[in-house]
């Protein structure tokens, strides 16, 4: 079979991989559509473990079902969750799945930028859901991302009428625009440093829109009513986002940290004034079983503008020029992969 292997963000090549033999209790899935995550082109992270097939956010058909597998069949539409969490551990019983060991090792082989995946008996049994009639394979892509998306509004219990800034205004960051005007609430304002994705988080659903460098206090409590905000999303990946978002969120209001930084990027922060203000400080990591499956009835009934998020659908052979738009963030949002196309 056709793979796009990874290298570096600069050198995807397409090569022939064998297609993977399946065990009792496993499936193998066809992958019709995958998704380019932000996290795909953090090269820092990525690089390390190069040469790889990348490529978890999937949406496929079953093609093969193993001995011993009951509750799937043969063409079934599916989503498939490349980490799933063992669901008995200290963490995942305090409802921290996203920490538990088992979630940190296991994915499915090779990856979803490849025309057709293995699903290891425990994704087959956690992590594999059926893909209701009313999502399309290529909106299928969006659920583990969306889920991730939840998983961070959920733990910042985000109330109608609370006004949020998101600082980045890539795909996470409008999939928190999205979501945020979904569930109510109130003013939302949206910063980046490129003209094109500002104009993206007005289309789905930001009122108000700073370029990243005119973002001060003063400037987001002119457009806040006269407030900052209650909630501040960060979904770039700098030191200066933080420092933004620290100094851009009211009294008693929260910041959720929902892209990382680089390991050993560290930076001060005006710890009196977090402590003083009262001040949350929230990391926030992928989606778990619950966000995964409430993700999925948001997208069945079409409650977000999923599908005009795609920019760009790209055949396998092109996964180097998809990675190219991702990295640039230039004039794309969502960029899938379709494998057979």
């Amino acid at each position: 079979m056709k793979v796009a292997i990874y290298y570096n963000n600069r050198d995807v090549r397409l090569e022939e991989m064998p297609i993977p033999t399946i065990g009792p209790g496993e499936l193998m899935v066809k992958v019709l559509a995958s998704g380019i995550c932000g996290s795909d082109v953090m090269e820092w992270y990525r690089v390390k473990k190069a040469p790889r097939v990348l490529g978890h956010e999937i949406a496929g058909e079953i093609v093969e079902v193993g001995e011993g597998v009951d509750q799937y069949r043969i063409g079934d539409r599916v989503y498939v969750s490349h980490h799933v969490p063992c669901n008995t551990c200290h963490n995942c019983l305090n409802g921290y799945h996203t920490v538990c060991d088992t979630l940190r090792t296991t994915n499915f082989d090779p990856g979803g930028f490849a025309e057709y995946i293995r699903v290891p008996k425990i994704n087959v049994d956690r992590g594999t859901f059926i893909l209701p009639k009313e999502i399309s394979f290529e909106e299928g892509v969006f659920i583990e991302p969306l889920a991730c998306v939840l998983r961070g509004q959920r733990l910042a219990k985000l109330r109608a009428g609370q006004s949020v800034f998101v600082i980045g205004s890539g795909i996470s960051g409008v999939l928190h625009i999205a979501l945020a005007r979904s569930s109510g609430a109130g003013n939302i304002i949206a910063s980046d440093i490129n003209k094109y994705r500002l104009k993206s988080a007005k289309q789905f659903g930001a009122d108000e829109t700073i370029q990243a460098r005119e973002v001060s206090p003063e400037k987001i409590r002119e457009i806040n009513k006269g407030h900052l905000p209650d909630l501040v999303i960060v979904c770039a990946g700098a030191i200066s986002a933080y420092l933004q978002a620290l100094q851009s969120v009211d009294r008693g209001g929260t910041v959720l940290c929902f892209a990382p930084l680089e390991p050993g990027l560290n930076f001060v922060f005006p710890f009196f004034d977090f402590w003083n203000d009262g001040i949350t400080l929230l990391p926030t990591y992928g989606g778990a079983p619950i966000d995964i499956s409430q993700a999925i009835e948001l997208m069945r009934a079409h409650r977000l503008p999923l599908k005009e998020m795609i920019t760009h659908r790209l055949p396998l052979a092109e996964t180097e020029l998809g990675f190219k738009l991702v990295m640039e963030a230039q004039e794309s949002i969502k960029v899938i992969i379709e494998p057979h196309q």
